[in-house]
C-alpha cells in the first residue's frame, strides 16, 4: 500500500513539475551552497580559537559583537552538526563528513537527557541526519535511545509531552508549539525498532495540540498549560510572542513544518488540512511583508518598525517544499522559492562577517531582549534544508 501511495504521489509530481524553477523565481542551489560552505569554513577557523570553557561545543549566534557558543544541553546544540551533515549530503566531500562526525560526537551524552523536550532538535538534527546519510548503526542506537528518553516526558492523562521544567511558578505542565518539531524523532524510532509506542505518543501529542493550541483562524498559541492529573487546560499564553493572543511568527512556522511532517509519517489527512490552513493564515496575513519574510510577531502593533525573523521564513520555506508535494496545484513551491530568493538577496551576510553565520535578521526572544535582529544557527539550518528540499521529490521523503 505504501508503495502505491508513493507511486501515485510521484505521478502527480510529474504532472505538475517539481524543478526548483517550476514557478516564478529560480533557486540556484549550487551557488548558495558554495557561498554557505565558504562561510562555514570561516566559522570552523573561528571555532579553532573560540573560548570553549565550560563545555561549549556549538555556535548559536553573534550578538553584541560576540561569537556565542552553547553547551550540549542547549536546545540549539544539534543544528551546527546538522548543517555539516547537509554539506556532506550535498557535496560528498570527505572534509564535511569528518567535521560532521566530530561535532555530532560531542552530543552523544544527550541521548540520555530526560530533562528536555528538545531531543528532536538536539539529536535528530545531528545523529538523525548522520544515520540517514551514512547508515552508521551507532547513530541509529543514539536516535532510539533519545526517543526513549523523550518518551518519559509523555503524560497519558494530558496526552502530550511536557516541554519545560522551569518556571514552575508560572506553569504546571507547559507544552509549547515548538514541541511539534520533536515528534519526528519518535516516528523515526518506530521505523527503526518496530515499537509502535513511539508512534502512538507522537500522534497523541499532535492530536491534542490541534485541539488546544489552534485558534479558529489557524494561528497558534505559544504555550498551553495542562493539569497533569486531569488533562484539563489551565491557561493559554505566550513566552516569546508579543502577547498571549498574538501570533508569534516562529511558532506559526513550527506548526506548519510539524504538521506537514506528521502527514508524511501518518497519511492522516487532518494533518495535511491543518498544515494547509496554517499556510493560509501566514500568507493571507495583512502584516506579512511582500518579500514573505515575516516580522517576529504578526500582531506586533509596531509593524513595520519592528524586527523581522529570517528563521521563521527559513523554517516555513523548508516546510512549504514538502507541503507542495502533497498539495497539487498549490502555489507553495512558488512561495518557498520567493522566500529563498529574498533571503539570498537581502538577508544573507557578506562572506567572513556576521560571526560567519549565513543569514542576518533573525529574532530569538524579543520580550526577553535576547537575540534581536541577529544571526541564529537554526535559521541557517532550515535555510540549507530548504535549499536541499527544493530539489527533492516525494520518493526522497519516503522513510525519512
Amino acid at each position: 500500500m505504501k508503495n502505491i501511495k508513493i507511486q501515485a504521489f510521484a505521478l502527480t509530481l510529474m504532472l505538475y513539475g517539481i524543478s526548483s524553477a517550476a514557478f516564478g523565481q529560480k533557486v540556484n542551489v549550487q551557488q548558495q551552497f558554495n557561498y554557505a560552505e565558504q562561510q562555514t569554513n570561516y566559522m570552523l577557523d573561528e571555532l579553532k580559537t573560540a573560548d570553549t570553557a565550560g563545555g561549549l561545543v556549538s555556535p548559536r549566534t553573534f550578538e553584541n559583537g560576540k561569537f556565542k557558543l552553547v553547551n550540549t544541553k542547549d536546545w540549539t546544540s544539534g543544528f551546527f552538526a546538522g548543517i555539516l551533515w547537509f554539506y556532506y549530503d550535498y557535496t560528498r566531500d570527505a572534509k564535511w563528513l569528518k567535521q560532521a562526525q566530530i561535532y555530532t560526537a560531542k552530543l552523544t551524552a544527550e541521548q540520555f537527557d530526560k530533562g528536555t523536550h528538545d531531543l528532536g532538535f538536539m539529536i535528530y538534527c545531528s545523529f538523525g541526519n548522520g544515520y540517514r546519510i551514512t547508515g552508521d548503526t551507532n547513530y541509529r542506537k543514539v536516535v532510539i535511545q533519545a526517543a526513549k528518553s523523550l518518551s518519559t516526558r509523555f503524560n497519558a492523562k494530558a496526552g502530550v509531552i511536557r516541554s519545560w521544567d522551569h518556571n514552575k511558578d508560572k506553569w504546571t505542565y507547559p507544552v509549547i508549539i515548538d514541541n511539534m518539531m520533536n515528534l519526528e524523532l519518535l516516528f523515526e524510532a518506530t521505523r527503526l525498532t518496530g515499537d509502535s509506542s513511539f508512534y502512538k505518543i507522537a500522534v497523541s501529542h499532535a492530536n491534542h495540540t490541534i485541539i488546544n493550541h489552534y485558534r479558529a483562524d489557524y494561528s497558534s498559541y505559544h504555550v498551553v498549560d495542562y493539569n497533569p492529573e486531569t488533562g484539563a487546560v489551565i491557561q493559554k499564553n505566550t513566552a516569546q510572542g508579543y502577547s498571549d493572543e498574538s501570533a508569534w511568527a516562529r511558532g506559526q512556522a513550527w506548526g506548519l513544518y510539524g504538521y506537514t511532517m506528521c502527514y508524511r509519517e501518518t497519511h492522516d489527512k487532518k494533518y495535511l488540512i491543518l498544515a494547509q490552513n496554517i499556510a493560509k493564515f501566514i500568507f493571507s496575513n495583512p502584516t506579512l511583508p511582500k518579500d514573505l519574510i515575516p516580522y517576529w510577531d504578526y500582531n506586533d502593533p509596531a509593524i513595520p518598525n519592528t524586527p523581522h525573523d529570517a528563521s521563521a521564513a527559513a523554517i516555513a520555506a523548508s516546510a512549504l517544499y514538502e507541503l507542495a508535494l502533497y498539495s497539487p496545484g498549490s502555489d507553495y513551491r512558488e512561495k518557498a522559492n520567493t522566500i529563498l530568493a529574498n533571503l539570498n538577496k537581502s538577508y544573507k551576510a557578506p562572506l567572513n562577517s556576521n560571526g560567519d553565520f549565513i543569514l542576518l535578521h533573525s529574532t530569538g526572544h524579543k520580550p526577553a531582549k535576547s537575540e534581536i535582529d541577529v544571526p541564529i544557527i537554526y535559521a541557517d539550518y532550515y535555510y540549507l534544508e530548504a535549499l536541499l528540499r527544493s530539489k527533492m521529490t516525494i520518493k526522497d521523503y519516503a522513510g525519512r
